[in-house]
């Protein structure tokens, strides 16, 4: 996530999602959702074609066991009839076979896992990588839309199900079908009427099973869903859990988290109860089919139709037949969970992503600072728009402050100017230079940020302060510590600027505010916007943050979000927006000369 800067402007998020598939088609059926699950996996199908041959060799082996079992059976019944005795060698030659093939079907078996275990594990790192590139690469109209909790649920849970799904079920479905096909052969080579009666007794199971995968597979999907809308209640919820408990809102945020509780646990028992029910039942089916060949077997042995160690062989064979059944049936429940969560991350992963710049050869490694908006036009939905011509002009090294009423349109100027959004129509221009024909990283890198909500990462004070520059050296972070006023108070600390910020240290909003400001002034970009900087410090350290504000704005443009106006008075033009108009602009005197707009809303705050 390096690429796009974390510090970012956006509106609140919504519930719902939006986005156009253009990059692959959403998956709607199990079977589109593990095509595309293939389709991912591509360059690891050399490692699935050795699991499959693995598979397939240790259900062989496994197959023709029962065959060695007649055998010996035979050969020990023969010799117990015969007056010569039972043949030793031959019977610990079929015996020694046997064992060899056991061997080798369970060594196929541990290395078929082993290989299966490495490619899910790398499967599901480039499923998480490339959902973080993912976010990277979407437009902010996304996460407006959608909650974080969700998308997080995709990158973790869902990962997490196909991972599990493919480690267990894979070599176990490959395994299963090759039993069950290589069973019906062996059978029908060994009695072809006792392989009618076996398999006679199974069709009904494959009817009902194919009836419930139908019927059960939509609650999987759902399950995935309802999920993935818990967690973005838990992520809301507990982010604000300060608020939660000033506005005693707890009683409500339990019920909301037990509706969606309830949601998730009513179609998670559905899937599981519907998925549940093929296991017993093909246990049963397998059980009948044992009853119906010790039965036909032992008629047709006693009249001599065939051999006793016909029948036990066939015994071995209804297990080998009815056993993949069963794991047909447990496989294809984890797999119905694993396209649902499939189907959520290839949604995501086959969302609108950002215009690719690869084209671009305009750079601009510094600027001056002279910013024109021309008629720009814009809305956040094709319906609103807020912005109607928007024309403004900042000459280098101007402090720009944009007032005005909640809604006005202040943070979407930000917006524009940063390429979190594009322009419906017009121009804006840095240093005559129309900010569209550069990367977004590169309009980025001018601009240097202080919003009212602070972000602070799990990590030391100096990586903090450091962030936007992570080659600045120990001098400038204690210097850019010192213009905010916090170097004193990191010095107390036991580890000082080395202090992990965690849990266990407990910063006020306005240090967590000021070292937003220190990380200003450390990245030393060309031009600055704040967003209401000092809105969570008192008065005190609003003035000591004036002063810091005042030396780093200094010869540099900078973009000021106010509503203390106190702040402001210093500014070189002030811009009042009302519903996406400018409709007065000037410095502070000229503007509460006019006794406009600016002249109520001063007045308003200190009267």
């Amino acid at each position: 996530m390096n690429e796009e800067k974390e510090t970012v402007i956006r509106t609140p998020p919504r519930r719902g999602h939006m986005g156009r598939m253009d990059v692959a088609e959403k998956p709607k059926s199990m079977k589109r959702a593990i095509v595309s699950l293939l389709r991912y996996s591509k360059r690891y199908w050399p490692a699935f074609i050795a699991v499959l041959l693995l598979a397939i060799g240790a259900s062989v082996l496994a197959i023709l066991g029962p065959n060695l079992i007649k055998e010996i059976t035979n050969s020990i019944l023969d010799g117990v009839r015969s007056p010569l005795g039972i043949d030793v060698e031959k019977t610990v030659k079929l015996c020694v076979t046997l064992v060899v093939m056991y061997s080798l079907s369970m060594i196929f078996g541990y290395i078929q896992g082993f290989i299966m275990a490495t490619v899910t594990q790398r499967i599901s790192r480039s499923l998480r990588s490339d959902i973080s590139r993912k976010i990277d690469r979407m437009p902010l109209r996304y996460f407006d839309t959608t909650s974080y909790g969700d998308t997080l649920s995709r990158a973790t849970n869902d990962v997490d199900l196909i991972e599990i799904t493919m480690n267990r079920s894979v070599g176990q479905l490959i395994g299963a079908v090759t039993q069950f096909f290589g069973s019906i052969i062996m059978m029908f080579y060994t009695n072809y009427i006792l392989a009618f009666a076996v398999i006679g007794t199974t069709l009904v199971g494959f009817f009902l099973m194919s009836v419930i995968i139908k019927r059960s597979q939509k609650y999987f999907l759902r399950q995935q869903q309802e999920l993935g809308a818990l967690n973005g209640r838990i992520e809301e919820v507990f982010s604000a859990h300060n608020i939660v408990k000033a506005y005693g809102a707890e009683e409500k945020e339990k019920k909301a988290f037990d509706k969606l509780n309830l949601r998730l646990r009513a179609s998670a028992w559905k899937a599981q109860f519907l998925s549940g029910l093929m296991m017993p039942f093909m246990g049963f089916i397998g059980d009948l089919a044992f009853v119906v060949v010790t039965v036909i077997g032992g008629a047709m042995a006693f009249s001599g139709k065939i051999t006793f160690g016909v029948v036990i062989a066939f015994i071995s064979y209804v297990h080998l037949f009815t056993n993949p059944l069963t794991q047909l049936a447990n496989t294809i429940s984890s797999l119905q969970s694993a396209s649902a969560a499939s189907e959520r991350v290839f949604e995501f992963l086959a969302n609108e992503e950002l215009p690719s710049e690869a084209d671009k050869t305009a750079f601009l490694p510094t600027a001056k600072g002279d910013v024109r908006f021309e008629n720009v036009r814009f809305g956040y939905t094709p319906e609103k728009e807020i912005m109607h011509g928007f024309t403004a002009h900042a000459l280098p090294g101007q402090k720009v402050a944009i007032v005005g009423p909640t809604g006005a349109g202040k943070t979407t100027i930000v917006n524009l100017l940063m390429r979190f959004y594009e322009p419906d129509s017009g121009k804006i221009y840095v240093d005559g230079v129309d900010i569209s024909t550069l990367t977004r990283k590169n309009v980025r890198d001018l601009f240097g940020m202080v919003l009212q909500d602070t972000w602070l990462f799990n990590g030391t004070i100096r990586e903090n302060i450091a962030y936007g520059k992570a080659d600045a050296d120990e001098a400038t972070v204690v210097a850019a510590a010192k213009a905010v006023g916090l170097h004193h108070y990191i010095t107390t600390l036991p580890k000082g600027y080395d202090t992990v910020l965690d849990g266990n240290v407990s910063l006020s909003v306005g240090q967590k505010q000021l070292m937003t400001i220190a990380r200003a002034i450390v990245e030393n970009a060309p031009l600055l916007i704040l967003d209401e900087a000092t809105s969570s410090v008192d008065t005190r350290t609003e003035l000591l943050i004036q002063r810091a504000m005042d030396a780093l704005t200094e010869d540099r443009t900078s973009f000021v979000i106010a509503h203390r106006l106190s702040t402001i008075k210093n500014a070189d033009l002030i811009l009042v927006i009302q519903d996406g108009n400018i409709v007065e602009q000037g410095t502070h005197e000229e503007l509460l000369e006019k006794s406009g707009s600016y002249a109520e809303l001063y007045r308003s705050q200190f009267n």
